[in-house]
C-alpha cells in the first residue's frame, strides 16, 4: 500500500479545521450549576459544545449518540474491537486580565487564543480531523473508532462516570489532553476538605477581629486573588504598613480599603494548574501567612496557625508528615485551591491531593485524620481517583511511540503527571499530547492559546495513530 502523508491531509482540510475549532471556541462552555435542566443537566454551555461536536459528526458521516446530555460520541469503521478517542468540551472558569476575549479564539502570531483552546477543544478538533481523514481516505480498519465526548473533566467527571455505566469500554485507547510525546502514568487524585470544629475559643477581647476570608474557587486551581475584611481596634495605619511591607517581599500585586472601621484587604497571586502548587503563587496562602502573624481573635488564629503551619511554603505536604515520591510518577503534592473563613462558620481548606502511582492513598488518609484530630479539624468531602499506569511494552505504546518518532523525528519518551485525564478510565489508555515538548503550558492560565502549526502537527500525528492502532492486519 502506498504510504500516506498525513500532513499533507491536514493541510487539505487546514481552513475547514481551524473555523471548526473556532466554531468550538466561541462557545462558553462552563459548568453551571444554577441553572439546570434535563436537557442541559450541567448548564447551557457545556450542551451547547456538546451538541455542536455530534451536528459536526452527523454533517461528516459518523454516527452520532448522546448519551444522557452528559456525554455523546462519534463513530466508524467496523469490527469487534473498539478504539476509544477521550475528549472533553468543558472548560474552567476563564479569570481576569487577559487581553482578547477569552472566547473569540482570535488568531495572532500564528497561535489561536481562547480558553480551552489547548485544554481540551482545540485538540478535541485535532482528533476529529483526524478521524475526518481515517474515514474520508477509507483505509481497511479491523476495529470500530469512536470519539468520546465529556462535559465534566474540569469538575466532577459525571459525564464518563454516567457514559461507562451505559456504554461499552473501548478496548484500548488515547486522551489528547495533555503532553506528547506519551504520559503513561497518572498520578492519584484525592481531593478533600479540612474543616475547623467548632470549638470553645478564648473570647477575650483581642486588638484585630477577622470577619472573613475567601480565596479560590477550585480544588485543582492555584488561587490567584484571596480577601479579607478585619476590624481593627487600634493603630491601623501599622496594620497597613505591615500588609504592604509583607506583600511587597513577596513581589505579591495587593491593596487594601477602610469603610466604616473595617480593613479589606486584597492579593493577587498567580493562578496554575494545582498538580504542581510551584507554577503559580497561591494569593490565599500569603494573605492566610500574614493574618497568621497578627494578634487576632482566638478562633481566627487557630485557623490562621493551622494554615500556616502546615501549608505555607510546603507544597509537599512534609509538615502534614505525608510526604512521598516513587521513580515511577514523582513526588506526592498538595494544593489548597479553596479557602475561606468567617467569624459564623468556621474555616475550611479545600485541596487536592496528587499522589504517586505506588503510594496507598487509604495509609496517608490515615495519617492525615490522626494529624487532624490532634488540631481540632475534621476531614470532609474526601474523593479519591486511583492512580493509573501502562506498561511500556503494550502494544498501545509501542504503536504510539512508532507514530510520534515517525510523525516528529524525535525520541518518544514516556512521561509521568500529576493531572489526571480521561486516559484513566480506560482500562488501557494513555494521554498523548498535544502539547509538544519545550511548549510552555498555558492551559488554566489568562490568553490560553494554541499554536496552528501545533493544531494541525497534532492532527497529523493523530490520524495515523487512529489508522496504526485500528487497521486491518
Amino acid at each position: 500500500m502506498t504510504l500516506i502523508n498525513w500532513m499533507n491531509e491536514v493541510e487539505k482540510r487546514k481552513e475547514e479545521l481551524i473555523k471548526d475549532t473556532q466554531g468550538l471556541l466561541h462557545i462558553k462552555s462552563l459548568l453551571d450549576e444554577e441553572n439546570t435542566s434535563p436537557e442541559a443537566p450541567l448548564g447551557k454551555g457545556v450542551k451547547e459544545a456538546l451538541d455542536f461536536m455530534l451536528n459536526l459528526g452527523e454533517r461528516d458521516g459518523f454516527i452520532p449518540k448522546n448519551v444522557g446530555n452528559l456525554a455523546g460520541h462519534l463513530e466508524f469503521g467496523s469490527g469487534e474491537e473498539l478504539l476509544g478517542i477521550l475528549c472533553h468540551v468543558d472548560v474552567v472558569p476563564e479569570g481576569d486580565g487577559w487581553t482578547s476575549d477569552p472566547f473569540g479564539a482570535e488568531i495572532r502570531d500564528g497561535k489561536i487564543f481562547a480558553r480551552g483552546a489547548l485544554d481540551d477543544k482545540g485538540p478535541t478538533m485535532a482528533a476529529y480531523y483526524a478521524m475526518k481523514i481515517v474515514k474520508e481516505l477509507g483505509l481497511p480498519l479491523s476495529k470500530r473508532v469512536r470519539m468520546i465526548i465529556g462535559t465534566d473533566e474540569e469538575s466532577n467527571w459525571r459525564c464518563v462516570d454516567h457514559y461507562f455505566k451505559h456504554e461499552e469500554m473501548p478496548t484500548l485507547g488515547f486522551a489528547p489532553d495533555a503532553d506528547f510525546p506519551i504520559i503513561n502514568a497518572e498520578k492519584g487524585i484525592a481531593d478533600f476538605d479540612m474543616v475547623q470544629e467548632q470549638s470553645s475559643f478564648d473570647t477575650k477581647e483581642a486588638l484585630i477581629e477577622v470577619e472573613n476570608f475567601v480565596s479560590g474557587k477550585r480544588y485543582n486551581m492555584v488561587p490567584d486573588l484571596a480577601k479579607a475584611m478585619i476590624l481593627v481596634k487600634e493603630n491601623e495605619e501599622e496594620i497597613v504598613r505591615q500588609f504592604t511591607e509583607f506583600m511587597t517581599k513577596y513581589e505579591l500585586e495587593h491593596s487594601h480599603q477602610l469603610e466604616d472601621g473595617a480593613l479589606y484587604l486584597e492579593v493577587k497571586g498567580i493562578s496554575a494548574h494545582g498538580m504542581e502548587p510551584k507554577n503559580g503563587k497561591n494569593a490565599g496562602l500569603f494573605l492566610a501567612e500574614f493574618l497568621s502573624k497578627l494578634n487576632v481573635d482566638a478562633k481566627a488564629s487557630h485557623y490562621f496557625q493551622f494554615v500556616s503551619h502546615y501549608f505555607f511554603e510546603d507544597s509537599r505536604g512534609v509538615n502534614l508528615g505525608v510526604a512521598y515520591s516513587d521513580d515511577i510518577s514523582g513526588e506526592l503534592t498538595i494544593n489548597p485551591g479553596k479557602l475561606s473563613y468567617s467569624k459564623d462558620t468556621n474555616g475550611r481548606i479545600g485541596m487536592t491531593c496528587r499522589y504517586p502511582v505506588t503510594n496507598k492513598m487509604e495509609e496517608t488518609k490515615a495519617k492525615l485524620e490522626a494529624l487532624l484530630q490532634t488540631e481540632g479539624f475534621v476531614l470532609d468531602n474526601f474523593s479519591d481517583s486511583k492512580p493509573h499506569h501502562v506498561d511500556e511494552k503494550e502494544f498501545l505504546i509501542q504503536t504510539l511511540k512508532k507514530v510520534y518518532e515517525e510523525q516528529t523525528g524525535e525520541k518518544a519518551e514516556l512521561i509521568a503527571i500529576g493531572g489526571g485525564t480521561y486516559a484513566r478510565s480506560l482500562k488501557s489508555g494513555v494521554a498523548f499530547g498535544p502539547l509538544f515538548p519545550g511548549r510552555p503550558d498555558i492551559a488554566h492560565q489568562k490568553d490560553e492559546y494554541m499554536y496552528i502549526e501545533d493544531l494541525l502537527k497534532a492532527t497529523a500525528i493523530y490520524a495515523q495513530a487512529i489508522y496504526e492502532l485500528a487497521k486491518s492486519e
